[in-house]
């Protein structure tokens, strides 16, 4: 067989291969026997040694797993990755419906789907092959996991057609797989997984991606993102392209014009679940319509337009132990229930959160209570109530402290909380918690510094605030117990890069009492400078949309103090970056613009520019898009193909300008 001949015969077992692999494991419907499927894929590895340039990435064979990794790389994520909010009950997803209503009229129809209980991953495909694989992270940048992605035989490395888009999915290990695997790992001595989702994202995030390949993992994709570039309206219209694409979705979905089918479906699965071959925490209401969507947006951490309602937490009883203090980098003394070991909905729970000290008058909790435990959401354990009626005489009231757990400081609890609070700046416990908040993923994102490292650095006094992180050494690192040279080198590498973040991250990391992600990036975004921030007046804070009186106190208060003062000086001379590097606010009244306060949508197919692309020049113009036509809109840009939204703009006697016209003005 020459090049030629070879060429066309590998051409031919990636078509016969991909369609086998669709029919086994998206449809469930295999036409081989897996005897035929591996003498083909035998054939195609033979060909594809003999001839190694015939080898592509979107071949079949790449998905038994390659070389071992070093480490994950980051991947910054094109559009965020958010989470949903919550429903616990049938009153908070008719409130849901409701808000819905009142932003975009009563004409409103949902999908409702299964929440798979799994990792979030992100897919990228460039004209029709698989490229990039990622997990979700902090929303903002993940792990490229792309080896480990392509061993999930449910992913296509190839599509049915050649586009260039992005999907999301969760991937999840199916019940059979996982008891199989905690069988194996029993036999060999070790700990089997807690649970499903924990045994999927271990598996992930296995540097080897033959292990991976090994744990038999699926995956459902459940959107596409930027649809309107591909002229899809609706998000059950995404979900059939995406199945015409040969993505596996989940045919348990079902579009409701009500929100009393939505209740319906929701509550019937309460009985059904167990009947799943894979485990789910709850069922993810969406709006259909992707114009009503756009309308609706996002708050800072989740879209407006979907929720997920979380099906009631597993409730278990056992005894209470002792109640254990901590103290926050607020200052505030928080009380945890420490319990005698029981499973709650799949994991083994020991501790349990009591809140505050008015929690524990109200639920009448004494030490050595049998109490009754839940995970809110399935995922914090929390104490429910007590059952006295098996108290035997022997329990002991719980008496909150008069002094700090850690440093001694009397404690105060400030008028109108109910927290008590420890208000010495020196205490221990408020540095090392301010240290490890600094370095977590939303502030200045130090890979590699998590919470036992900082307890480590603390108690080893190489570190007393956070600009001592910066001046960490190789060797002292080393030094450190379960630090290798290689995880040294990595932790310096990740601190220098820290020091690159924007404005916002920094000021957010500082935590200054109040000030959350979102506001830091506000505040970052008016005075683009510390200097400037520093210098702000409380009058002037305000006067920032979504600042309100207590933030703006809270961070005059905060650059008041010497301390603070110190640390930012030496931040700066360490090489700390002090500027604001994002997108700056538009004030419409400064930009000189034709789109300089008009409302603008776009429709159609654009061909020279991304609809995202478009989106931020116009806004960078001093325009705001928008999803629908009403009559607030001023203008639509129609691109090929535009459907009702032109004609709605046509009857409405709106301009509208082609692809061609509005590429000329942003020029």
């Amino acid at each position: 067989m020459n090049i030629q001949q070879a060429e066309a015969r590998v051409k031919e077992l990636h078509n016969i291969l991909n369609q086998y692999n669709y029919e086994y494991h998206v449809i469930d419907k295999p036409s081989v026997s897996d005897a035929e499927y591996d003498s083909l894929i035998t054939e195609l590895k033979q060909l594809e040694q003999q001839y190694p340039e015939l080898q592509s990435p979107d071949s079949p064979t790449q998905r038994v797993g390659g070389a071992v990794l070093d480490m994950f790389s980051k991947v910054e994520h094109r559009v965020p990755m958010l989470s949903l909010g919550n429903a616990f009950n049938e009153d908070d997803l008719r409130s849901f419906d409701r808000r819905v209503k009142q932003a975009v009229g009563e004409n409103v129809r949902y999908v409702v789907e299964m929440k798979i209980d799994g990792l979030a991953v992100s897919l990228r495909y460039e004209d029709g092959v698989f490229v990039q694989g990622a997990t979700r992270g902090d929303g903002t940048t993940g792990e490229d996991i792309t080896a480990n992605l392509k061993t999930i035989r449910s992913i296509p490395l190839r599509l049915k057609e050649n586009v260039t888009l992005e999907v999301r999915g969760e991937a999840f290990m199916p019940k059979k797989s996982f008891v199989k695997l905690n069988e194996d790992r029993l036999e060999r001595e070790e700990e089997p997984f807690a649970n499903p989702r924990n045994a999927a994202a271990g598996s992930l995030r296995q540097l080897d991606p033959k292990i991976a390949a090994q744990r038999n993992l699926d995956i459902f994709v459940y959107s596409l993102v930027n649809p309107e570039e591909l002229g899809v309206t609706s998000h059950s219209e995404a979900l059939q392209y995406l199945e015409k694409l040969g993505f596996k979705t989940n045919k348990e979905r079902k579009v409701c014009n009500t929100i009393e089918e939505v209740v319906e479906f929701v509550l019937g699965w309460h009985t059904k679940r167990p009947e799943l071959s894979y485990d789910i925490d709850g069922i993810v209401i969406k709006v259909d319509s992707l114009d009503q969507q756009e309308e609706l947006g996002f708050t800072a951490k989740s879209p407006r337009w979907a929720i997920a309602y979380k099906f009631p937490a597993e409730e278990v009883s056992t005894k209470l132990i002792d109640i254990e203090l901590s103290v926050g980098r607020t200052g505030v003394i928080t009380p945890t229930a420490i319990l005698e070991p029981v499973k709650v909905a799949g994991t083994t729970v020991q501790r349990a959160s009591l809140h505050n000290e008015d929690l524990i008058r109200e639920k009448d909790i004494k030490l050595g209570d049998y109490v009754v435990v839940k995970k809110a959401g399935d995922i914090i354990p929390e104490v429910v109530n007590v059952l006295t009626d098996r108290r035997t005489g022997e329990e002991v009231d719980f008496q909150m402290p008069t002094h700090c757990p850690e440093c001694n400081s009397e404690l105060v609890r400030i008028e109108g909380e109910v927290a008590l609070r420890c208000i010495n700046p020196k205490c221990p416990a408020q540095i090392r918690e301010g240290l490890i908040h600094f370095v977590s993923r939303n502030a200045m994102n130090i890979d590699g510094l998590g919470e036992k490292v900082i307890a480590q650095l603390f108690s080893e006094k190489l570190i007393e605030d956070v600009a001592d992180l910066y001046k960490l050494t190789k060797e002292q690192l080393i030094a450190l117990e379960r630090m290798g040279e290689k995880s040294a080198d990595n932790l310096i590498k990740a601190i220098e890069a820290s020091k690159n973040n924007s404005l916002e991250r920094l000021v957010f990391g500082l935590g200054i009492r109040l000030v959350g992600a979102k506001a830091a990036k506000t505040i970052a975004q008016h005075f683009p400078h510390i200097d400037s921030m520093m210098k702000a007046s409380k009058e002037e804070l305000v006067a920032i949309y979504e600042i309100g009186d207590k933030m703006a106190d809270s961070v005059v208060t905060y650059f008041e103090q010497p301390e603070v003062l110190e640390v930012i000086q030496e931040l700066k001379e360490l090489g700390v970056n002090m500027e604001y590097k994002g997108a700056m606010p538009v004030n419409e009244e400064e930009v000189d613009s034709v789109f300089a306060g008009k409302t603008v949508v776009l429709t159609g197919k654009l061909e020279a520019l991304s609809r995202n692309d478009a989106k931020a020049a116009i806004e960078r113009l001093g325009g705001k898009v928008t999803g629908s036509v009403s009559k607030k809109t001023d203008l639509v840009v129609a691109g090929e193909e535009a459907g009702s939204k032109l004609t709605k703009a046509q009857e409405l006697g709106i301009e509208v300008w082609d692809e061609a016209r509005l590429v000329q003005e942003i020029q």
